[in-house]
């Protein structure tokens, strides 16, 4: 868009990036439903002190539309300077509307018109003001329960007290609001009922008898057990909290910002991390945000600096169970499928703590996270939510609010819905107001959870207009890019979807964007598994994926490098299984990739074979090897540092079980064997200088030691990094891929130094790895089959 970057000062002075040009802006103010040019209408008596806002949260700064997208302004620019059209109230004329007495306190509540900012719940002076964007909604209610969360939580809606909403006071453009006096601060459960246009034919999903979830909702209320079957089919409702005191992050707290080239990322999840008995955590602790600060150390043992947790936003693990299915067996355990993107899973706190422990909880992993020097990123999902499809809605929010909002419609279609994401929705993320929903999301985590970045589910969804077609500049993509508040955080796109939208390399980034490396992960197991014809590719990988990232500012590190990720096979499934084992999944091994790239190395799954496990040993370890000294951002999966085993499932998403659960009992067996090897390994790579590059590789860099680079046979490959202006020595690696042994001609080692082997994956541990090396190195170094060396030049 032109002018994206030009600066516009707009009544208070206050400085914002304009996206178009002032007619265009109008243009598209109007078009979504609001007026640029009203004046600022009166406000109720109670409010007329023009007190600041109070509520703690980032979302209480006011937002500035400009066209097909919102920007907020500086929190320190703030203080009553920024005028917005969401600021203005609807035409109040101080009614007053006396609610039923409280069953907590017995006061009575008092109604006004209230404000159309901030969106959510907010607290207004003494008050609390509810605001909610629907565009196409004829009528809103807002449902409160005073009371709190009550035993019989999922039988609560017949209690809850309904205030309707006027849509001649208590609207103002899209946004409906309103504002209740004597409202009790926190512990207050509350949704909506909305209604709109009916008929199939309109895309509209309006249902006046469900009471939903507010999308701006902090907090969420609903079972509070992880998988307790007495509250199966519980109901969620929002809550909020303005009388907790902030959240004391210390006066000695630092949040670490780690250079992206110097991330190693260890992708896992919450709840998977110590919900086993083999954990030896307290029941009430397992599986939570506190259970994973009681297993720091081990992190911190393995040598990773950053986690890359499985989805923490609230969903609903009993999704599979709502009907009848195939799946009705299994729990959501992966938490792909979000049901709102402010709130901390309420059930990964402690001791059914509920949903403000959790947010307690959650900032206190993050802290001692941060404590110890390890970054936090979260796997975020905004291409669809836990909504489902039209055949078997579970409508708990978006679709009901306002379905040709918030999802990617086609009216014209039989199934309407169009599903990019293979999970019957596709959140239309590039609409104003949802794109403005994620960023007021993405910020909150960030202002409020202290958050270091986000690794984006299914990214390519983002690059997609309202009608699914592919865009080349998607607004969303850039806003995340260019925002302020964002500007230190990492993000890494997964660039593809389930719509056949592949963007690895090719992902909209403005030198911004890191991305999963799916080639990487491809070509990798490839070689290292035997495949003929892969060499060059293997060199290209290795070295940094030049063709894919060498382009505009981006660096080597934009390139999420990674093996094994949560779906998919773990790395000893990949050295174990040649075929996917999803039977206990329910959908006649239907679900899940077939392209796995995988070699059980001579026997499908378990065996007692000495000379089979010990080649699975050793490709392990080969691939351990290859990832950490590969050009880029190194990424393992939870569990591979002691070879967790899904039994072939490469797709368990719904098992609670120890097919998910991290074995401690596991890694005690293999501390000194193979979690020593993967320890040492990110060890080194975060040591030596030549493994953490932020430029590509030049020729004075590396020497390829191969002359059969066209042999399609060839499945051997080594050369050697020189540390140049880096420092740290010189490096030779070898990878031998072949089913027999090769003599390797060692080069010789820089002038004044001798090769030291730190690295031979076919001998046993220890001598897997040597701290600092052993000498004696010769000229011809005789390669194992499937094996890999790394030596080190050294005095």
């Amino acid at each position: 868009m032109t002018g994206l970057l030009d600066s516009m000062v707009i009544n208070s002075g206050v400085s914002v990036a304009a996206p178009c040009s002032t007619v265009q802006s109008r243009k598209c103010i109007q078009k979504s439903g609001l007026n640029p040019v009203s004046p600022c209408l009166q406000r109720s008596p109670w409010l007329q002190s023009n007190a600041p806002l109070t509520s703690k949260s980032h979302n209480n700064i006011p937002h500035i539309i400009f066209g097909n997208f919102w920007t907020v302004p500086r929190q320190d620019c703030y203080r009553g300077k920024t005028s917005s059209i969401y600021n203005q109230s609807a035409q109040e004329k101080t009614r007053e509307v006396e609610m039923p007495p409280s069953t907590k306190s017995g006061t009575l509540l008092r109604s006004s018109t209230g404000r159309p900012s901030p969106l959510g719940v907010s607290q207004l002076g003494d008050a609390v003001n509810f605001s909610l964007f629907s565009k196409h909604a004829t009528s809103v209610t807002l449902c409160l329960s005073i009371s709190g969360r009550s035993r019989e939580f999922s039988k609560m809606e017949s209690q809850m007290q309904e205030i309707p909403l006027n849509p001649k006071e208590n609207k103002t453009g899209d946004i409906w609001h309103v504002c209740i006096e004597n409202l009790p601060l926190s512990g207050v459960l509350y949704g909506y009922r909305v209604d709109g246009p009916e008929g199939w034919h309109t895309g509209h999903r309006f249902d006046k008898n469900l009471i939903l979830i507010d999308p701006y909702a902090k907090l969420i209320e609903g079972r509070r057990v992880f998988g307790d079957n007495n509250e199966k089919m519980s109901r969620f409702l929002g809550t909020y909290d303005f009388s907790s005191l902030p959240f004391d992050w210390g006066n000695d707290y630092k949040c670490p910002e780690i250079p992206e080239k110097d991330l190693v990322i260890y992708e896992m999840s919450v709840r998977s991390f110590t919900a086993d008995k083999s954990s030896g955590l307290e029941p009430s602790i397992r599986g939570s945000y506190l259970g994973v600060i009681e297993k720091i150390p081990h992190l911190l043992e393995l040598g990773i600096n950053a986690v890359e947790l499985l989805p923490v936003f609230e969903y609903d693990e009993f999704e599979f169970q709502r009907h009848p299915n195939p799946r009705d067996h299994m729990l959501n355990v992966w938490g792909y499928s979000t049901m709102n993107f402010f709130s901390p899973m309420s059930r990964y706190a402690s001791t059914g703590g509920g949903p403000l422990a959790a947010s307690l909880e959650f900032k206190k992993m993050v802290k001692a996270l941060h404590s110890a020097g390890i970054e936090v990123i979260l796997d975020v999902v905004y291409n669809h939510t836990n909504e489902a499809d039209d055949e078997h809605p579970y409508t708990t929010s978006f679709r009901g609010i306002d379905n040709k909002v918030y999802y990617m419609v086609d009216t014209n279609s039989y199934v309407q819905l169009l599903n990019f994401s293979g999970c019957g929705n596709t959140f239309n993320c590039n609409h104003p107001m949802v794109m403005e929903l994620i960023l007021d999301s993405l910020r909150y985590w960030v202002t409020e959870y202290h958050v270091n970045g986000f690794r984006f589910d299914l990214a390519s969804v983002l690059c997609r207009g309202p009608d699914g077609t592919p865009l080349n500049a998607p607004l969303i993509v850039k806003a995340i890019a260019k925002d302020p508040v964002l500007s230190k955080c990492k993000i890494i796109a997964e660039p593809w979807d389930c719509g056949g939208l592949y963007l690895v390399g090719r992902f909209p980034n403005w030198d911004r964007w890191a991305e999963w490396n799916g080639k990487y992960r491809d070509d990798m197991r490839r070689f290292i598994k035997g495949d003929g014809g892969m060499k060059g590719t293997f060199a290209t990988r290795i070295s940094g994926s030049s063709d894919l990232y060498q382009i505009n500012a981006r660096k080597p590190y934009h390139s999420i490098n990674f093996v094994i990720a949560h779906d998919g096979f773990t790395l000893y499934d990949l050295v174990a299984y040649n075929s996917k084992h999803n039977e206990m999944n329910g959908e006649g091994g239907r679900d899940g990739c077939n392209d796995n790239y995988s070699w059980n190395c001579g026997f499908e799954g378990e065996t007692r074979d000495p000379a089979i496990n010990a080649l699975r040993s050793r490709q392990m370890k080969n691939f351990h090897l290859a990832l950490m000294v590969s050009q880029g951002t190194p990424m393992m999966l939870m569990g591979d540092e002691y070879a967790h085993t899904r039994y072939g499932n490469n797709n368990s998403y719904g098992h609670d079980t120890a097919m998910n659960h991290f074995q401690w009992n596991q890694l005690d067996a293999r501390k000194e064997s193979h979690f020593r090897f993967f320890a040492e390994t990110i060890r080194f790579h975060r040591q030596h200088p030549l493994l953490g590059r932020d430029t590509f590789l030049t020729k004075a860099d590396i020497t390829w030691h191969e002359k059969n680079w066209d042999n399609f046979d060839s499945r051997f490959l080594s050369f050697s990094l020189h540390e140049g202006k880096y420092g740290g020595g010189d490096l030779y690696i070898a990878f031998n891929a072949h089913d027999y042994f090769v003599k390797s001609v060692v080069p010789p080692p820089p002038s004044g130094k001798f090769w030291y082997r730190v690295v031979d994956t076919n001998l046993p541990s220890p001598d897997d790895f040597i701290v600092g090396g052993v000498p004696g190195v010769k000229k011809i170094y005789e390669m194992a089959p499937y094996s890999a060396v790394l030596l080190h030049a050294k005095p």
